[in-house]
């Protein structure tokens, strides 16, 4: 058998190894350096954010953002099911209510006309998450939580480098998170952002990130010693992932653009499929501009999807699904969801197969991944 063609495989695009021993040479590698400040400047500038944090993952990013929120016991946060574990987890550890709604079957985004139907007395924010770099219908989402008071936090994992009529995503609410997993598109292994959209929110994010303390006042020269002034916990990444991710970030748009090549190959060359109706491929919706960070397609049943996975794993391709649904978890039946609350999550989550998408990704290889896809639907 051919060599095998993993889901996906960490890349070095540019300067990586080089800014890596820059950093050790310094010998500065905890958080705050010349390269963390470095990638944050970056961010800010490209994509024109207030102010950027970097973070040793998302998962503490969308923490942090739901600190911001000032989150109490009882509160209720508005929210997919389709997504991952981190943005609910970043609700439920300071006592607030996931509230999971649908999913738009075309995107498979939040479904924001079902958004204000979930509002309550105790909802305080809404997560939309931008499913495999797709923007969610901000404009709506925007106007209901004005109407409502309630803060954006944008679920921007997937999504660096895609937009929103024009907009970059990550700028769209009050804060949004990014991360830089060594699946994503722009990687540093392990690693995310805190984007704050709105100014006042910095002096608090820059105090929860350094441990609950002052320590950035005293930078500055604000204070003559910093101290603990509020409950925090230490968000800053390693100086030698940021090294990583600085090389990666001025590689932005070579990484781009051989993503969108790719990504457009396997949608020219399964279209002949969707027209036999065999699968269904993404759609991203005018206006919308993607980052192609990932290539899904969906079944006609869970069976054929799974003998397909199967299948492309006994000749060395390792596809994956995702979603379980939150709602449908141990975790999530905890807060009373049942089986069919949700249909269109339950449906698409059962069906959805996410193809190999990665920077060294080539030709030849997706081909192959091609060819086995049409061959077991067509057999």
């Amino acid at each position: 058998m051919e060599s095998g063609i993993p889901f996906n495989r960490p890349f070095i695009a540019g300067r990586e190894l080089e800014y890596i021993e820059q950093a050790v040479t310094a010998g500065d590698l905890s958080g705050g350096g010349r390269f963390t400040r470095g990638c944050a400047e970056l961010l800010q500038a490209r994509f024109g954010i207030h102010k950027v944090l970097l973070t040793p993952s998302c998962t503490a990013a969308l923490e942090m953002a739901a600190m911001l929120c000032d989150l109490q016991p009882g509160d209720e946060v508005i929210m997919p099911s389709y997504t991952f574990v981190s943005t609910a987890n970043a609700v439920v550890r300071l006592g607030a209510r996931p509230v999971f709604v649908d999913i738009r079957p075309d995107t498979l985004n939040l479904d924001e006309n079902l958004i204000e139907a979930a509002i309550t007395t105790k909802t305080r924010g809404i997560c939309p998450v931008h499913y495999a770099g797709v923007a969610c219908e901000m404009d709506t989402i925007g106007k209901i939580a004005k109407k409502h008071h309630l803060m954006v936090v944008e679920d921007a994992a997937q999504a660096i480098d895609a937009s929103y009529r024009g907009r970059p995503l990550g700028t769209l609410g009050h804060m949004a998170a990014f991360s830089f997993h060594e699946t994503k598109n722009v990687i540093c292994g392990q690693g995310g952002a805190l984007c704050l959209n709105d100014p006042t929110l910095v002096e608090r994010a820059e105090i929860l990130r350094d441990r609950g303390t002052n320590r950035q006042k005293f930078l500055r020269g604000m204070v003559d010693k910093y101290t603990w002034v509020d409950v925090g916990s230490a968000y800053a990444p390693s100086e030698i992932c940021s090294a990583f991710l600085y090389a990666q970030l001025e590689m932005m748009d070579t990484i781009s653009a051989r993503r969108r090549t790719r990504y457009l190959c396997y949608q020219a060359q399964l279209a002949p499929l969707e027209a036999r109706g065999l699968l269904r491929l993404p759609a991203t919706p005018a206006g919308c501009q993607s980052n192609c960070h990932m290539f899904w397609i969906i079944l006609s049943d869970q069976h054929v999807r799974d003998a397909l996975l199967e299948y492309l794993k006994s000749q060395g391709i390792l596809a994956v699904f995702h979603y379980v649904p939150l709602h449908s978890s141990p975790m999530g039946k905890t807060f009373g969801y049942q089986p069919a609350d949700l249909p269109v999550t339950e449906d698409v989550s059962g069906r959805l197969l996410r193809l190999p998408l990665y920077h060294e990704l080539t030709n030849e290889q997706l081909q192959r991944v091609v060819d086995h896809v049409v061959s077991f639907l067509t057999r």
